[in-house]
């Protein structure tokens, strides 16, 4: 009998990549923060930036080409020459923290909100990758969302057909059809419930090895605790020395402050029942980390 043949790309790019390492969490959930201290870690690499222009400027992966459902990747995205062709991209930009290209087999950190919605695409594409799932407290979440919906900073899809009021921003997420009209708050908030429930159902399903969870509040708390061990349970080393206070992240709104969401609380209030279930399991996915 004849043996399969070899798929000489897949391979390939199976010998670039070892074990990928994607931070997934909602927006405006200091996930950059957390990326900007872990791409600190020796020997590993990113393309320096989010990846928005290095997917979605192939046309496969543009949500355009899926009848604007979202921005949705599944595990058939990653099949055939669009795949091979992002994965090629990644690899030609990846420096690591003293500037260096890739060179033969490289670990890979990667961060972009949008990824949350695409866990199935990248754990086809690399299926040995792993992934940290960063939660922080709703309300605060929240605020800084609607913060950037305001601020015109984050236009993703200003065009959005059949959208009007404040241009999309942010990731786009099924179903947001249901949204027109709705007030901003209602749109923010069903847009982290839904982007929350989608990362703790596809993170499920995944072996728990392959996954981390952690809290944007203890990462501020102790920086250095918090980023090397996580740093060490995904493989890598640490030989860094963190300061207490983080420096702000490249996509800073404006200056953090653990009470700032409080100039929205009323409004926040009457939204927390939509995202109160979603909070609810996220809460106790982290907590089992813990453990």
């Amino acid at each position: 009998m004849d043996e399969p043949a070899i798929d000489t790309h897949e391979a390939a790019r199976h010998s670039r990549f070892d074990r990928p390492i994607l931070i997934v969490s909602p927006p405006r959930s200091g996930s950059t923060m957390l990326f900007e201290a872990m791409e600190q870690a020796p020997g590993l690499h990113t393309i320096g930036t989010e990846s928005h222009v290095a997917i979605e400027s192939i046309p496969e992966f543009h949500p355009a080409s899926h009848g604007w459902h979202s921005n949705r990747l599944g595990a058939k995205d990653a099949q055939g020459p669009a795949a091979e062709m992002l994965a090629g991209r990644f690899y030609d930009q990846l420096r690591d923290r003293d500037g260096a290209p890739a060179a033969g087999s490289v670990r890979m950190l990667e961060k972009t909100p949008k990824n949350a919605l695409r866990i199935p695409f990248f754990d086809a594409l690399w299926p040995d990758s792993m992934f940290i799932y960063l939660y922080r407290d709703v309300r605060e979440t929240l605020a800084s969302m609607m913060e950037a919906w305001a601020s015109g900073h984050f236009r993703t899809y200003p065009r959005l057909p059949g959208w009007s009021g404040y241009p999309w921003s942010l990731l786009l997420v099924p179903g947001w059809e249901e949204l027109r009209g709705q007030p901003l708050p209602v749109v923010v908030a069903r847009q982290w419930a839904i982007t929350t429930r989608t990362i703790l159902d596809d993170l499920a399903a995944l072996p728990r090895e392959r996954v981390r969870a952690l809290r944007y509040s203890d990462v501020l708390a102790d920086p250095q605790t918090s980023v090397a061990a996580l740093a060490r349970s995904v493989g890598l080393e640490w030989d860094r020395e963190l300061a207490r206070t983080l420096p702000l992240s490249r996509y800073t709104v404006s200056r953090p402050g653990a009470e700032k969401w409080r100039r929205l609380e009323g409004v926040i209030a009457r939204v927390l029942p939509i995202v109160a279930e979603s909070d609810e399991r996220a809460r106790a996915f982290v907590a089992s980390f813990a453990d």
